[in-house]
Protein backbone atom coordinates (compact mmCIF):
# COMPACT_ATOMS: atom_id res chain seq x y z
CA UNK A 1 0.00 0.00 0.00
CA UNK A 2 0.86 3.90 -0.81
CA UNK A 3 1.65 6.20 1.86
CA UNK A 4 2.20 9.51 2.05
CA UNK A 5 5.44 9.54 3.70
CA UNK A 6 6.44 6.44 0.83
CA UNK A 7 5.66 9.43 -2.09
CA UNK A 8 7.62 12.19 -0.07
CA UNK A 9 10.86 10.41 0.23
CA UNK A 10 10.91 9.18 -3.25
CA UNK A 11 9.79 12.34 -4.83
CA UNK A 12 11.78 15.75 -4.57
CA UNK A 13 12.16 18.85 -6.21
CA UNK A 14 14.69 20.17 -8.16
CA UNK A 15 15.52 23.21 -10.87
CA UNK A 16 14.09 21.23 -13.70
CA UNK A 17 10.05 22.27 -12.88
CA UNK A 18 9.14 20.56 -16.25
CA UNK A 19 10.86 17.31 -15.19
CA UNK A 20 8.86 17.36 -11.64
CA UNK A 21 5.38 17.50 -12.96
CA UNK A 22 6.82 14.91 -15.81
CA UNK A 23 7.77 12.64 -12.66
CA UNK A 24 4.57 13.36 -10.64
CA UNK A 25 2.26 12.85 -13.48
CA UNK A 26 4.26 9.76 -13.95
CA UNK A 27 2.27 7.88 -11.23
CA UNK A 28 -1.13 6.84 -12.51
CA UNK A 29 -2.52 7.03 -8.88
CA UNK A 30 -0.93 10.97 -9.01
CA UNK A 31 -3.09 11.15 -12.18
CA UNK A 32 -6.41 9.73 -10.70
CA UNK A 33 -5.53 12.68 -8.02
CA UNK A 34 -5.96 15.19 -10.21
CA UNK A 35 -8.79 14.61 -12.27
CA UNK A 36 -10.89 13.83 -9.28
CA UNK A 37 -9.75 16.81 -7.58
CA UNK A 38 -10.89 19.05 -10.87
CA UNK A 39 -14.08 17.26 -10.94
CA UNK A 40 -14.63 17.87 -6.81
CA UNK A 41 -13.41 21.66 -7.54
CA UNK A 42 -15.86 22.18 -10.02
CA UNK A 43 -18.39 20.46 -8.06
CA UNK A 44 -17.79 22.42 -5.01
CA UNK A 45 -17.47 25.50 -6.06
CA UNK A 46 -20.74 25.61 -8.26
CA UNK A 47 -22.53 24.19 -5.43
CA UNK A 48 -20.48 25.97 -2.20
CA UNK A 49 -21.57 29.55 -4.02
CA UNK A 50 -25.30 28.94 -3.64
CA UNK A 51 -24.47 27.23 -0.17
CA UNK A 52 -22.68 30.27 1.22
CA UNK A 53 -25.34 32.87 -0.44
CA UNK A 54 -28.07 30.84 1.24
CA UNK A 55 -26.56 30.76 4.50
CA UNK A 56 -27.01 27.10 4.59
CA UNK A 57 -23.03 26.30 6.03
CA UNK A 58 -23.50 24.62 8.80
CA UNK A 59 -26.14 22.27 7.01
CA UNK A 60 -23.28 21.42 4.53
CA UNK A 61 -20.53 20.74 7.10
CA UNK A 62 -23.22 18.39 8.70
CA UNK A 63 -23.82 16.44 5.44
CA UNK A 64 -19.74 15.96 5.49
CA UNK A 65 -19.77 14.73 8.86
CA UNK A 66 -22.18 11.79 7.70
CA UNK A 67 -19.88 10.95 5.53
CA UNK A 68 -17.52 9.84 8.01
CA UNK A 69 -19.53 6.68 9.65
CA UNK A 70 -20.87 6.53 6.17
CA UNK A 71 -17.35 5.18 5.28
CA UNK A 72 -15.97 3.67 8.28
CA UNK A 73 -19.64 1.39 8.43
CA UNK A 74 -19.35 0.32 4.71
CA UNK A 75 -15.66 -0.40 5.69
CA UNK A 76 -16.86 -2.24 8.49
CA UNK A 77 -19.69 -4.20 5.91
CA UNK A 78 -16.98 -5.15 3.47
CA UNK A 79 -17.79 -2.54 1.08
CA UNK A 80 -16.33 0.38 -0.19
CA UNK A 81 -15.83 4.00 1.48
CA UNK A 82 -17.67 4.97 -1.84
CA UNK A 83 -20.93 3.87 -0.65
CA UNK A 84 -21.10 4.30 2.28
CA UNK A 85 -20.18 8.32 1.99
CA UNK A 86 -22.70 8.93 -0.94
CA UNK A 87 -25.75 6.68 1.40
CA UNK A 88 -25.35 8.81 4.54
CA UNK A 89 -24.68 11.73 2.83
CA UNK A 90 -27.45 11.84 0.90
CA UNK A 91 -29.65 10.65 3.75
CA UNK A 92 -28.89 13.34 6.08
CA UNK A 93 -29.88 15.96 3.31
CA UNK A 94 -33.29 14.34 2.99
CA UNK A 95 -33.83 14.32 6.83
CA UNK A 96 -32.60 17.87 6.82
CA UNK A 97 -34.87 18.59 3.71
CA UNK A 98 -37.99 17.06 5.62
CA UNK A 99 -38.05 19.80 8.17
CA UNK A 100 -40.85 22.13 7.46
CA UNK A 101 -39.90 25.57 5.95
CA UNK A 102 -36.15 24.52 6.24
CA UNK A 103 -34.16 26.79 4.22
CA UNK A 104 -36.61 29.34 4.19
CA UNK A 105 -38.30 31.73 7.15
CA UNK A 106 -36.55 32.73 10.24
CA UNK A 107 -38.79 30.18 12.07
CA UNK A 108 -37.64 27.07 9.35
CA UNK A 109 -33.92 28.02 9.83
CA UNK A 110 -34.07 28.05 13.58
CA UNK A 111 -35.91 24.74 13.11
CA UNK A 112 -33.31 23.38 10.50
CA UNK A 113 -29.88 23.76 13.16
CA UNK A 114 -31.70 22.44 15.94
CA UNK A 115 -32.43 19.45 13.60
CA UNK A 116 -28.78 19.78 11.96
CA UNK A 117 -26.62 19.67 15.18
CA UNK A 118 -28.46 16.47 16.39
CA UNK A 119 -28.20 14.79 13.00
CA UNK A 120 -23.90 15.96 13.44
CA UNK A 121 -23.70 14.83 16.80
CA UNK A 122 -25.63 11.51 16.00
CA UNK A 123 -23.31 11.11 12.81
CA UNK A 124 -20.01 11.28 14.48
CA UNK A 125 -20.79 9.02 17.81
CA UNK A 126 -22.01 6.37 14.74
CA UNK A 127 -18.79 6.92 12.76
CA UNK A 128 -16.55 5.84 16.16
CA UNK A 129 -19.10 2.93 16.99
CA UNK A 130 -18.35 1.46 13.50
CA UNK A 131 -14.62 2.23 13.62
CA UNK A 132 -14.53 0.26 16.83
CA UNK A 133 -17.06 -2.53 16.04
CA UNK A 134 -14.22 -2.75 12.29
CA UNK A 135 -12.56 -6.24 13.54
CA UNK A 136 -9.66 -5.92 11.08
CA UNK A 137 -6.91 -2.85 10.92
CA UNK A 138 -8.37 -0.02 10.22
CA UNK A 139 -5.12 2.64 9.67
CA UNK A 140 -7.56 4.64 7.32
CA UNK A 141 -9.17 6.94 9.94
CA UNK A 142 -6.86 9.91 9.75
CA UNK A 143 -7.79 9.80 5.68
CA UNK A 144 -11.66 9.45 6.57
CA UNK A 145 -11.44 12.62 8.40
CA UNK A 146 -8.16 14.61 7.00
CA UNK A 147 -8.49 13.26 3.41
CA UNK A 148 -5.82 11.84 1.14
CA UNK A 149 -5.04 11.47 -2.84
CA UNK A 150 -3.71 8.19 -2.43
CA UNK A 151 -5.79 5.61 -3.51
CA UNK A 152 -8.17 7.35 -5.76
CA UNK A 153 -8.85 4.25 -8.83
CA UNK A 154 -10.36 4.84 -12.23
CA UNK A 155 -14.01 3.50 -11.51
CA UNK A 156 -13.90 6.70 -8.47
CA UNK A 157 -13.21 8.99 -10.91
CA UNK A 158 -16.17 7.91 -13.17
CA UNK A 159 -18.20 7.30 -10.41
CA UNK A 160 -17.75 11.11 -9.67
CA UNK A 161 -18.01 12.34 -12.77
CA UNK A 162 -21.18 10.67 -13.52
CA UNK A 163 -22.03 12.68 -10.13
CA UNK A 164 -20.56 16.15 -11.21
CA UNK A 165 -22.60 16.19 -14.16
CA UNK A 166 -25.69 15.13 -12.90
CA UNK A 167 -25.10 17.68 -10.12
CA UNK A 168 -24.08 20.24 -12.41
CA UNK A 169 -26.96 19.72 -15.20
CA UNK A 170 -29.81 19.93 -12.71
CA UNK A 171 -27.64 23.11 -11.38
CA UNK A 172 -27.93 24.71 -14.42
CA UNK A 173 -31.55 24.21 -14.86
CA UNK A 174 -33.04 25.70 -11.70
CA UNK A 175 -29.81 27.80 -11.76
CA UNK A 176 -32.00 31.13 -11.92
CA UNK A 177 -35.13 30.65 -9.77
CA UNK A 178 -32.95 29.46 -7.10
CA UNK A 179 -30.57 32.34 -7.19
CA UNK A 180 -34.28 34.07 -6.89
CA UNK A 181 -35.18 32.21 -3.98
CA UNK A 182 -31.84 32.35 -2.14
CA UNK A 183 -31.98 36.43 -1.89
CA UNK A 184 -35.20 36.73 -1.27
CA UNK A 185 -37.55 33.59 -0.54
CA UNK A 186 -40.81 35.46 0.35
CA UNK A 187 -41.01 37.63 -2.46
CA UNK A 188 -40.06 34.51 -4.71
CA UNK A 189 -42.69 32.67 -3.05
CA UNK A 190 -45.12 35.22 -4.29
CA UNK A 191 -44.33 35.24 -7.47
CA UNK A 192 -44.67 31.28 -7.94
CA UNK A 193 -41.26 30.00 -7.38
CA UNK A 194 -41.63 26.53 -6.16
CA UNK A 195 -39.07 27.44 -3.25
CA UNK A 196 -39.94 24.29 -1.04
CA UNK A 197 -38.65 22.38 -3.95
CA UNK A 198 -35.88 24.08 -4.78
CA UNK A 199 -34.83 23.96 -0.94
CA UNK A 200 -34.90 20.27 -1.64
CA UNK A 201 -33.60 19.36 -4.75
CA UNK A 202 -30.51 21.68 -3.48
CA UNK A 203 -29.78 20.07 -0.38
CA UNK A 204 -29.83 16.47 -2.09
CA UNK A 205 -27.11 18.37 -4.59
CA UNK A 206 -25.40 19.69 -1.57
CA UNK A 207 -25.40 15.90 0.08
CA UNK A 208 -23.79 14.70 -3.59
CA UNK A 209 -21.01 17.21 -3.51
CA UNK A 210 -20.35 16.70 0.48
CA UNK A 211 -20.15 12.67 -0.23
CA UNK A 212 -17.50 13.96 -3.41
CA UNK A 213 -15.45 16.20 -1.92
CA UNK A 214 -15.09 14.29 1.27
CA UNK A 215 -13.03 11.66 -0.63
CA UNK A 216 -10.46 14.48 -1.23
CA UNK A 217 -10.41 16.55 1.59
CA UNK A 218 -12.24 14.31 4.12
CA UNK A 219 -15.32 14.57 6.13
CA UNK A 220 -13.78 17.22 8.93
CA UNK A 221 -12.49 19.57 5.44
CA UNK A 222 -15.36 19.87 3.26
CA UNK A 223 -16.11 23.24 4.08
CA UNK A 224 -12.52 23.94 2.81
CA UNK A 225 -13.74 23.62 -1.13
CA UNK A 226 -17.46 24.65 -0.58
CA UNK A 227 -16.96 27.56 1.87
CA UNK A 228 -13.84 29.58 1.60
CA UNK A 229 -13.26 29.70 -2.10
CA UNK A 230 -17.22 30.99 -2.28
CA UNK A 231 -16.80 33.46 0.69
CA UNK A 232 -13.64 34.88 -0.75
CA UNK A 233 -14.96 35.04 -4.29
CA UNK A 234 -18.24 37.13 -2.07
CA UNK A 235 -16.34 39.38 -0.64
CA UNK A 236 -14.16 40.40 -3.24
CA UNK A 237 -17.28 41.20 -5.77
CA UNK A 238 -21.08 41.54 -5.47
CA UNK A 239 -21.67 40.37 -9.30
CA UNK A 240 -23.45 37.00 -9.27
CA UNK A 241 -22.12 35.19 -12.65
CA UNK A 242 -17.99 37.00 -11.39
CA UNK A 243 -18.34 35.68 -8.35
CA UNK A 244 -19.06 32.58 -8.87
CA UNK A 245 -16.61 32.15 -11.81
CA UNK A 246 -14.22 33.10 -9.92
CA UNK A 247 -15.24 30.30 -6.64
CA UNK A 248 -14.74 27.25 -9.39
CA UNK A 249 -11.40 29.02 -10.24
CA UNK A 250 -10.03 29.51 -6.84
CA UNK A 251 -11.41 26.08 -6.03
CA UNK A 252 -9.70 24.88 -8.67
CA UNK A 253 -6.36 26.75 -7.87
CA UNK A 254 -5.98 25.27 -4.11
CA UNK A 255 -7.38 21.58 -5.26
CA UNK A 256 -4.11 21.50 -7.43
CA UNK A 257 -1.46 23.58 -5.14
CA UNK A 258 -2.43 21.27 -2.25
CA UNK A 259 -2.27 18.06 -4.42
CA UNK A 260 1.34 19.13 -5.77
CA UNK A 261 2.35 19.87 -2.34
CA UNK A 262 1.00 17.05 -0.71
CA UNK A 263 2.90 15.00 -3.39
CA UNK A 264 6.32 16.36 -2.10
CA UNK A 265 5.26 16.12 1.35
CA UNK A 266 3.78 13.43 4.76
CA UNK A 267 1.43 15.81 5.31
CA UNK A 268 -2.30 15.54 4.48
CA UNK A 269 -3.90 17.12 1.55
CA UNK A 270 -6.67 18.74 3.79
CA UNK A 271 -3.79 20.70 5.45
CA UNK A 272 -2.61 22.41 2.78
CA UNK A 273 -6.03 22.27 0.39
CA UNK A 274 -7.17 24.73 4.00
CA UNK A 275 -4.17 26.73 4.04
CA UNK A 276 -3.67 27.65 0.52
CA UNK A 277 -7.79 28.57 0.92
CA UNK A 278 -7.79 30.58 4.17
CA UNK A 279 -4.06 32.76 2.77
CA UNK A 280 -6.67 33.24 -0.09
CA UNK A 281 -9.15 34.80 2.32
CA UNK A 282 -7.36 36.81 4.00
CA UNK A 283 -5.30 38.42 0.79
CA UNK A 284 -8.68 39.07 0.01
CA UNK A 285 -10.39 40.62 3.14
CA UNK A 286 -6.86 42.80 3.53
CA UNK A 287 -7.01 43.81 -0.11
CA UNK A 288 -10.76 44.94 0.14
CA UNK A 289 -9.93 46.86 3.67
CA UNK A 290 -7.00 48.40 1.98
CA UNK A 291 -8.97 49.78 -1.25
CA UNK A 292 -12.20 50.88 1.19
CA UNK A 293 -9.28 52.87 3.47
CA UNK A 294 -7.79 54.61 0.89
CA UNK A 295 -11.10 55.38 -0.73
CA UNK A 296 -12.35 56.88 2.29
CA UNK A 297 -8.52 58.86 2.83
CA UNK A 298 -9.12 59.94 -0.81
CA UNK A 299 -12.93 61.64 -0.25
CA UNK A 300 -11.52 63.53 3.35
CA UNK A 301 -9.56 66.09 0.88
CA UNK A 302 -12.12 66.35 -1.89
CA UNK A 303 -14.83 67.06 1.11
CA UNK A 304 -12.62 69.32 2.81
CA UNK A 305 -11.60 71.53 -0.23
CA UNK A 306 -15.98 71.74 -1.22
CA UNK A 307 -16.22 72.77 2.52
CA UNK A 308 -13.12 75.82 2.05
Amino acid sequence: MITAAVVATDAGLSWDLVRDVRQMFAYPFMVNAFRAGTIVALTAGATGWFMVLRRQAFAGHTLAVAGFPGAAGAIWLGLGATYGYFAFCLTAALIIAAIPGAGGAAAGRAAESATIGTVQAFALACGFLFVSLYKGFLGGVNTLLFGSFLGITDDMVLTLTAVAVAVLAVLALIGRPLLFASLDPAVAAAAGVPVRGLSVAFLIMLGSTAAEVSQITGTLLVFTLLVIPAATAQVLTTRPALSLTLTVLLGLLVTWAGLTVAYYSPYPIGFFITSFSFGLYLLARLAVGAHDLLGRAARVPRMTGAAA
